[in-house]
């Protein structure tokens, strides 16, 4: 294996091999490679023609940076738990009423009731579990179709938010806006920087560097094919430059600020459910139940007791999403949590998920709502209106999604099998990646399985 591995590494320069830098397994999906491009195109757009109009006030500066995750972390974190949902075959329409529900009764809790703000905190969890076990219930052991149920929730609880505020604007404390507007701490030393920024990103840096070497030796273990070196070493320092120049900017905003609370809660619950979804048995069964239920039903998958969690943590991730929008804004209003729910499907479908179910990711998501996020950001640097940005966003999501079916009634459900579609290699069925080593069935060489004859 490791004879294998060397020749692999020493056979030279090869430009298709830079299809691997973002695979896990050595080959990687053009999906994600082309989400990814299509964000950096989008900021480098931005970025040039906002700095054409004032070069205070472009994209990609301290102050705008720190806007945009305060801006849309709460819609990051809802698309976090919509990407389970739309694995799973589901849509959840309620998100925005449930996080405006819960929002209000936490700015009740604390301002009415008296309750410290971290009690207050997961009170709006429980608050948020109860309402997901409700629609669950309905879902997996009903048998309603989540559309009905969540459509049904959408309504129920946008007008119980509103009978429970009377319609008003509740404020709440500043030790509960924490959550909301707070910054990492400044340290007493000398520098022109924030040092808990930069450490953050240092640690992202040295996280990128061991992944890379853990992936490359389970690999090497499995004997399976791996990048060349030039190949994970041109990924991990891309993305190390990345990393520290997103933490640069963030720790030399204006005094005061830096790396934002929303965004530390956004990134803990990215590798979470990130974990979650890839090296769980949980997981597993999320994409088994979305790929094929009676199949996974049959392999003793409870494809029940899956769309019941699933479903329940939606409404828990949207009642954190309304407690720190709650936060940002220092008030629960009426109008809190209105078309939430369909920028976070809007963000999930853009960033990969199919809409059949089986497909999709959790970083997919967070790049498909910085999509989202960058947009709104660019269009409102250029003084665009609501219109404007409304019918963008539209035409984003269609083309998003129009590539998406358009690809699966050609037999290819990834980009990458349009692109290799000439090249006369074979395509494993229902697969996103090609292994050129790997022999798949044809009319050819498929031989049935033989059948045991037993008497009637």
């Amino acid at each position: 294996m490791s004879t294998e591995t060397s020749v692999s590494d020493k056979r030279g320069f090869h430009f298709k091999d830079i299809r691997k830098m973002f695979g896990g397994s050595g080959t990687s999906t053009l999906r994600q490679f082309g989400i990814l491009g299509s964000l950096l195109v989008i900021i480098l757009f931005f970025q040039v023609a906002t700095y054409l109009r004032n070069p205070d006030g472009a994209t990609l500066t301290p102050g705008n940076l720190i806007n945009v995750i305060n801006q849309y972390s709460f819609i990051l974190i809802l698309a976090i738990g919509m990407v389970m949902v739309i694995i799973m075959g589901h849509i959840d329409l309620s998100v925005g009423s449930v996080a405006a529900f819960t929002g209000i009764i936490v700015a009740k809790s604390m301002t009415e009731w008296n309750l410290p703000w971290p009690l207050a905190i997961l009170l709006g969890l429980g608050v948020g579990a109860l309402v997901g076990a409700w629609q669950g219930f309905w879902v997996a052991y009903v048998g309603v179709p989540a559309f009905i149920v969540t459509l049904a929730g959408m309504l129920f609880f946008r007008g119980a938010q509103q009978f429970i505020g009377d319609a008003q604007t509740i404020p709440v404390p500043k030790g509960f806006q924490i959550i909301g507007t707070g910054y990492l701490p400044e340290l007493a030393l000398p520098l022109a920087f924030n040092v808990p920024t930069m450490i953050l990103a240092l640690l992202g840096v040295a996280w990128l560097v061991f992944w890379e070497l853990r992936t490359r030796r389970i690999q090497r273990k499995m004997g399976s094919d791996s990048a060349p070196v030039w190949v994970s070493t041109l990924k991990v320092v891309l993305l190390s430059v990345v990393v520290l120049a997103a933490g640069w900017m963030f720790a030399t905003g204006r005094p005061g600020t830096s790396f934002p609370v929303p965004g530390l809660i956004l990134l803990a619950l990215v590798i979470i459910y990130s974990f979650i979804t890839r090296n769980t048995v949980f997981g597993r069964h999320i994409y088994a139940v979305g790929g094929n239920r009676q199949a996974s039903r049959l392999s003793g998958v409870k494809d029940r007791w899956v769309d019941f969690f699933v479903m329940m943590n939606m409404s828990v991730m949207a009642a954190l999403a309304g407690m720190i929008f709650v936060a940002r804004s220092q008030a629960s209003g009426p109008n809190d949590g209105t078309g939430w729910e369909l920028d976070a499907i809007a963000s999930v479908f853009i960033g990969g998920a199919a809409v059949a179910g089986g497909i999709g990711t959790v970083i997919g998501s967070i790049i498909g709502g910085l999509v989202m996020a960058f947009l709104n950001n660019g269009l409102a640097l250029l003084g665009q209106g609501a219109d404007v940005v409304s019918m963008i966003k539209g035409l984003v999501l269609l083309v998003a999604v129009g590539i998406d079916v358009w690809n699966k009634q050609q037999g290819r459900p990834s980009l990458i099998g349009f692109l290799t579609r000439r090249s006369g290699r074979r395509q494993e069925p229902g697969t996103d990646t090609f292994d050129p080593t790997q022999t798949y069935p044809t009319k050819q060489n498929y031989e049935a399985p033989a059948v045991e004859k037993t008497r009637g």
